[in-house]
């Protein structure tokens, strides 16, 4: 198996640091809202790679964290008049309902920042005492890059050109650097913000030391694969090193996995320009599976561009794919019962599950491996009918079923929900509201959608539309 290891920058040969065991940390995101498409790409693509390492027979154990103390959440809470941790589970529930929804595997682990600052005391701790950190007059902690000599190894930019850009760019409040590269570890308490005692200040740890000391606690020093977007290669990634190989003494991580960029209509999503959009309002127009099918249309470190035309796309791709599985479920019951004739009618199934472990076993390669699942589809649409035998029909079934899986792709159509069935869901919505019994109301618009009912509360009452 080859990984494209960001580190040489070049496809390697996967070996673990144990026989059939794999260790992986992905960051996860920041909860201060409802996560959206550009976040789901990760949460997805490392998903797929989890499910493929199984499938080949290994144990992973997959850490993924949540950022639950940032700028962002607390500039949320002081908005709304709560206590940052208000916002932060609410959030962290959200993203994982969201997760849910795409068929995304539940971590091994999902450690909180603010759960682990014990852990990142000690490591700022020793790390000052090695001479790698110092405290500012404000008690404000920084790393000194510096006294990492490998600094720049991974975003394969130079310190001396780094420290040049840095100090170009300076951010007040800095003064108390010793080099315009060096960056925050820990830093002293603002008005109205959380704060936890230090032996430096009244403060919180700086982003990048949370997912250096969650990896150590749940992995151990060493790990096989980090992975996250490629905005994080730097400086996020390049901090967690730093941090991490001058505290442990030694190699962090073998393989670092990073994915491209999505855009939205060929340009970068943003709020300003209209085209930011969350899952869960990609949810009330298609089936998650859809947007699932749809990130994994291309190869991960590929930028990837959303539109409705693509989505529309990746609508009719995945029901080409439902239906042949449909078809052949339904052929079941009626299909010969001879056996198979296993030279004959095995071979090509068998040929394209080796084309479709070649596409993976080459960095991941889920469009090529989605390619493999088409002709398969092709072959059973064009071979089978109520002559086959039946062990034929149902060993192709269960092939597409389980290589589907592996992306993560139920390859199962959803029952048809009845306009009687909607109508009453709907009354018993509307006295769940009456009722104050949101949390109800909401459980039965959100079974709705699940079976592509999108509902509109309007003046004239509730209208609802299949999509």
């Amino acid at each position: 198996m080859k990984v494209f290891n960001t580190l040489s920058r070049q496809k390697e040969e996967f070996v673990p640091l144990e026989p059939l065991k794999v260790k992986m940390y992905v960051c996860g995101p920041t909860v201060y809202n409802f996560i959206h498409i550009g976040n789901a790409r990760p949460i997805i693509v490392f998903d797929t790679v989890r499910r493929y390492f199984e499938y080949k027979g290994y144990e992973v154990n997959y850490v993924s964290n949540f950022t639950d103390v940032d700028d962002k959440i607390i500039k949320k809470a002081i908005e709304e008049g709560v206590d940052s941790d208000v916002i932060s589970k609410r959030y962290i529930e959200e993203c994982k309902k969201d997760m849910e929804a795409l068929n995304v595997k539940p971590a091994t682990k999902n450690p909180l920042a603010t759960e682990e600052i014990c852990g990142m005391l000690d490591m700022i701790k020793g790390l000052v005492e090695k001479g790698h950190a110092y405290q500012a007059a404000d008690g404000t902690v920084y790393f000194r890059t510096k006294s990492f000599k490998e600094y720049g190894k991974l975003s394969h930019k130079n310190l001396e050109d780094l420290q040049s850009g840095f100090r170009e760019i300076k951010v007040t409040g800095e003064d108390g650097k010793e080099e315009s590269s060096d960056f925050v570890l820990w830093k002293p308490k603002k008005e109205g913000e959380p704060y936890w005692e230090s032996p430096w200040s009244e403060g919180r740890p700086g982003w990048h030391i949370e997912c250096s000391v969650m990896s150590k606690k749940y992995l151990g020093d060493q790990i096989d694969i980090h992975a996250g977007g490629e905005d994080l290669i730097f400086p996020h990634h390049e901090n967690e090193i730093a941090q991490s190989e001058a505290a442990n003494g030694k190699e962090f991580a073998k393989y670092w996995m990073h994915n491209a960029f999505l855009n939205v209509d060929n340009k970068k999503m943003s709020k300003s320009l209209g085209n930011f959009f969350t899952v869960r309002e990609i949810g009330e127009k298609y089936d998650l599976q859809v947007l699932r099918f749809f990130m994994l249309s291309a190869h991960y470190r590929s930028p990837l561009n959303f539109s409705a035309d693509l989505m529309e796309s990746s609508k009719n791709g995945l029901d080409r794919i439902l239906t042949a599985v449909d078809k052949l479920k339904n052929l079941e019951a009626v299909a010969k019962t001879d056996s198979l004739r296993e030279g004959e009618e095995k071979k090509p199934v068998e040929e394209l599950i080796v084309k479709y472990e070649a596409a993976m076993d080459d960095d991941f390669n889920t469009a090529d491996a989605i390619s493999a699942i088409f002709e398969l589809v092709k072959l059973s649409n064009s071979t089978t009918d109520e002559n086959s035998s039946r062990e034929y029909v149902t060993y192709l079934k269960e092939t597409i079923d389980k290589l589907c899986g592996v992306l993560g792709i139920i390859a199962e159509k959803k029952e048809e929900i009845l306009d009687e069935e909607i109508e009453a869901m709907i009354e018993a919505r509307q006295q769940a509201r009456k009722d104050k019994d949101f949390a109800l109301a909401d459980e039965i618009r959100g079974k709705l959608l699940e079976q592509g009912i999108v509902l509109e509360d309007t003046r004239e009452g509730v209208k609802w539309k299949r999509v």
